[in-house]
């Protein structure tokens, strides 16, 4: 570690240090108490989760206790029901639409040494690098020209990428345009930051603040995280997201890296963490993500954790979450093989990326799938965006790149007002419609435009039936995009 590394990293463990002082909230994950939940559900009879299923119909969620129920559903013909019910509320909330997004690490060099991500100080197999802006801007570009209009950018913890890298880089992404293309939306994935921090960079306009717990458990948090780092400090983590609600980034996200600890630990944890956030704010996570551990070069523990999640468990892992949360954005990555994405996108899922590449300044080299020695963990999904695309459409999806929510100021308390009445897909539908129109119009291949089309005028049916005082609206707005304009929003 270099002296400049040294002192920020002791400079940043101090401002944590001294946070804990003065923190005064309480730490709402008790460990006992989420096994004992676990353990008093072990053995739910029929009667007891069909009860949990029809509740969780309701709209309304549930409980961390009648969550273990459905996570202890063992009989095969109930864990369809669960299953189906978990699609039925993703489509009363949200329709059938797809959020596609795609991800841009900006920088590696870190000075956590977590020991699961490729990206750990002491792993001198990968390459650490921070984009120039020149070089982010190339990345950006690559980007538009895909048709991508959202992105997550990712940042190690690090003087390289600190809160002033962070702004700068936001705002060059929102400034670059190319043709009839741009980025519309910046989601952040960065470690946890102060108030003070959070406020500069909801000024430059961000989406989301995305800060993962990693894991709940607090012996495995303290076994991954060396305590002289700053993520070492779980409380400072724990409670990120009511910090940047403190300073007024209300669409905030949480998630947890499953393959840690005991998958069923995991789902209680994500799920008192979103009634926290809504006890204390009024408004739960914007999204929630469930990435689960995936191999990393020289990196042995993502191969041979005693947790790592089946297929099987981590679709109940989707299912049960979309019943408990019922108004969240659920994130399913490319981390995911194709074949089991296909799967598990219908368990709830409400938002993708496509299209990614998760190496520093891996969109310059598109053609390469995989660069081990610069990426943080291995991609399961290394398809096209076109190509996403075209099955999401054969499955009877509409691919969404919206982000009128956010600009419309539906966000936070706003939004969940209509995600928790399930009337949001009043606006997502014809807002899909107008941004995938957008895409087939500028990016899409000739066989992606011509199903695409034909998805467009199922949902226009769709729409004309829900609400057919507004579809002239939606169809004026689609013929304003087919002579040229962009950015048309319902």
């Amino acid at each position: 570690m270099t002296p400049q590394e040294q002192a920020w990293r002791e400079q940043r463990t101090a401002v944590i240090r001294k946070y804990e002082e003065t923190e005064k909230r309480t730490d709402f994950i008790d460990d006992d108490e989420i096994r004992r939940i676990l353990e008093s559900r072990a053995h739910p009879d029929r009667p007891q989760i069909e009860e949990v299923l029809a509740k969780a119909r309701e709209l309304k969620g549930l409980t961390p206790e009648e969550a273990a129920v459905l996570i202890n559903c063992r009989d095969p013909e109930l864990v369809q029901e669960v299953f189906a019910t978990a699609r039925w509320i993703k489509e009363e909330v949200y329709g059938n639409r797809i959020v596609l997004f795609a991800p841009l690490y900006l920088s590696s060099p870190c000075v956590n040494n977590c020991a699961y991500c490729g990206f750990r100080h002491t792993n001198d197999a990968v390459t650490k690098r921070t984009l120039s802006l020149e070089e982010l801007e190339q990345e950006v570009r690559i980007l538009i020209s895909k048709g991508h209009k959202r992105l997550i950018v990712v940042y190690g913890e690090h003087p390289e990428s600190d809160i002033d890298y962070m702004c700068r880089t936001i705002e060059k992404i929102y400034s670059i345009k190319k043709g009839r293309g741009e980025i519309r939306r910046v989601n952040v994935n960065a470690p946890p930051l102060t108030v003070e921090e959070y406020r500069r960079v909801k000024d430059v306009g961000i989406g989301t603040y995305q800060v993962f717990q990693e894991t709940y458990h607090h012996a495995t948090y303290r076994k991954m995280h060396p305590a002289n780092t700053p993520k070492g400090s779980y409380r400072w983590r724990l409670f990120a997201q009511h910090r940047a609600q403190e300073a007024g980034i209300d669409d905030v996200a949480i998630g947890a890296l499953f393959g840690l600890y005991d998958w069923r630990f995991e789902v209680l944890g994500l799920i008192i963490h979103a009634r926290d956030l809504e006890r204390e704010f009024g408004v739960g996570p914007h999204t929630i993500s469930f990435p689960r551990l995936e191999p990393a070069l020289n990196t042995p523990l993502t191969t041979n954790s005693p947790y790592l999640v089946s297929d099987e468990d981590f679709k109940k892992v989707i299912a049960v979450l979309r019943c408990a949360v019922p108004y969240t954005g659920m994130i399913l990555t490319c981390r995911e093989r194709p074949e089991f994405r296909r799967e598990a996108i219908r368990l709830g899922i409400s938002q993708v990326d496509a299209g990614s590449r998760i190496a520093v300044g891996g969109y310059a080299e598109m053609e390469r799938e995989h660069i081990p020695d610069r990426q943080q963990f291995q991609l399961g999904d290394t398809r096209s965006l076109d190509e996403f695309i075209y099955e999401l459409c054969q499955d009877g999806y509409i691919p969404s790149f919206c982000t009128s929510c956010y600009r419309a100021a539906r966000t936070g308390c706003h939004f969940m007002s209509f995600a928790k009445k399930g009337l949001v897909k009043n606006f997502c539908i014809p807002n899909a419609a107008l941004t995938f129109k957008e895409y087939l119009l500028d990016y899409a291949s000739p066989q992606t435009r011509a199903l695409g089309e034909e998805v467009i005028g199922h949902y226009l049916e769709w729409f004309n039936q829900k609400m057919p005082k507004r579809t002239p609206q939606l169809h004026k707005l689609l013929q304003r995009v087919e002579a040229g304009e962009r950015d048309a929003k319902f």
